[in-house]
């Protein structure tokens, strides 16, 4: 994730959620978060456009980055 922060962190944002933070709770609710690593990416609305539960490919992530900066 990182490498794509470093690639991608000048036309997006990348936030990461402590899991263990009480104060994440709602927003964790909000994306329906399920369990670790579970990866959303929103629109610049905060409309959930890809979900991945579990490690996917960088290839997927990057893909579907490029689909969301470049439509």
């Amino acid at each position: 994730m990182h490498g794509l922060e470093n690639k991608y962190g000048s036309e997006m944002q990348f936030s990461y959620i402590d899991v263990d933070d009480g104060a994440s709770a709602e927003f964790k609710n909000a994306l329906n978060y399920r369990y670790q690593p579970h990866l959303v990416l929103l629109d610049a609305n905060g409309n959930i456009l890809w979900q991945w539960i579990g490690n996917p490919p960088e290839e997927d992530l990057e893909e579907a980055i490029q689909d969301a900066l470049f439509q």
